[in-house]
């Protein structure tokens, strides 16, 4: 069954906290919420819906469980009454660790939440504190531990290239996420935004915006730790309507409409130059890349750059599907018709 977000954006609402990073506004493209909208939202969204589909309904954009208590019920009431007819399968919603406790869960619960998508953005304290995301680590622990035991659907948003971070400390942070029981993982490179002192910063000098190519290595790093702890990743890079393209809000930082798809790919080339190095093939052996069905472009790489990049070393390679591979799983057919799977 196809799964279909409806996403209802609250820019901004119910965080008093301004992030280095953040401009909520910018990144959805939403400059002011009226409740009144979101009825027509739904509407609009469920009229082009096919019928087969689960609809769920996602409040994004802000802290949903820090907006005002009578606002959130009455979104959420909105939402339920969805469910109860039949047209809606569930909600999710996104927050911050610290708007998270035993009240607002079971309010969560009254009313049909599924999900809860928490932006833990990183797992070092030094991280937290630069970027003044105004909890710490241990708030994140707790807040994890609280949606797992209470039943929700736990995903887990980080970012790549945050001011104080590097690669090792964005390893852990995807450990953290495998480790706690989450069911999903949203990675983000950090992309530099008007109107936020991460633009600042960026202008003096004291913040370096990643690279194309160093966010997609490090992304494609800590891809690899979800897919073998079996966390489905949902989401890599903003969405490109995401006010990337405009010159008013966009200032630096890794900016591809293809991001995702770059940075699996990237994650297949990894894993295949680390089998072949490891099964002692020469370069003249005659091989064939055998992946699931549908991954063979993602294998081949956008533009063949990966097949072009093995082809350096080994002339005589082709890529083929094959049945019964699972996703990102690789195996080799050798010349002598050996098969070695990874």
């Amino acid at each position: 069954m196809r799964h279909v977000n409806i996403p209802v954006f609250i820019p901004h609402l119910g965080c008093p906290n301004q992030c280095v990073f953040c401009n909520q506004r910018s990144i959805s493209g939403v400059e002011r919420f009226h409740a009144e909208e979101v009825v027509p939202i739904i509407e609009k969204a469920l009229e082009t819906i096919e019928d087969d589909s689960e609809v769920e309904i996602a409040f994004f954009g802000g802290s949903f469980t820090g907006i005002d208590r009578s606002l959130m019920i009455s979104l959420l009431e909105i939402a339920y009454g969805y469910i109860r007819k039949g047209r809606v399968k569930s909600i999710r919603c996104s927050t911050r660790p610290d708007y998270i406790d035993e009240e607002i869960l079971e309010i969560l619960k009254k009313y049909g939440v599924k999900t809860i998508e928490l932006g833990l953005q990183s797992s070092s304290d030094k991280v937290l504190k630069i970027t003044k995301r105004g909890h710490n680590f241990e708030a994140e622990k707790k807040s994890c531990r609280m949606i797992v035991e209470n039943g929700f659907d736990l995903v887990g948003q980080m970012m790549i290239g945050l001011p104080g971070s590097d690669p090792e400390s964005e390893l852990e942070t995807a450990r953290f996420i495998s480790s706690v029981g989450a069911c999903g993982a949203r990675i983000y490179p950090t992309v530099v935004f008007r109107d936020t002192e991460l633009c600042d910063m960026t202008y003096d000098g004291s913040y370096t915006p990643l690279t194309l190519y160093e966010a997609i290595e490090r992304s494609a790093a800590v891809l690899d730790i979800f897919i073998n702890s079996g966390v489905e990743v949902i989401r890599i890079g903003l969405q490109s309507s995401e006010n990337l393209s405009d010159p008013s809000s966009y200032v630096a930082g890794p900016n591809h409409s293809a991001l995702g798809e770059l940075v699996i790919g990237e994650t297949y080339y990894l894993r295949i130059l680390k089998m072949l190095s490891e099964n002692n093939i020469s370069e003249n052996d005659k091989i064939t890349i055998l992946v699931s069905v549908g991954a063979l472009s993602k294998a081949i790489g956008q533009n063949r750059r990966n097949k072009l990049r093995l082809m350096e070393k080994y002339k005589n390679i082709r890529f083929a599907e094959l049945d019964g591979i699972s996703a990102y799983e690789i195996q080799l057919d050798i010349k002598n018709g050996e098969t070695k799977c990874t």
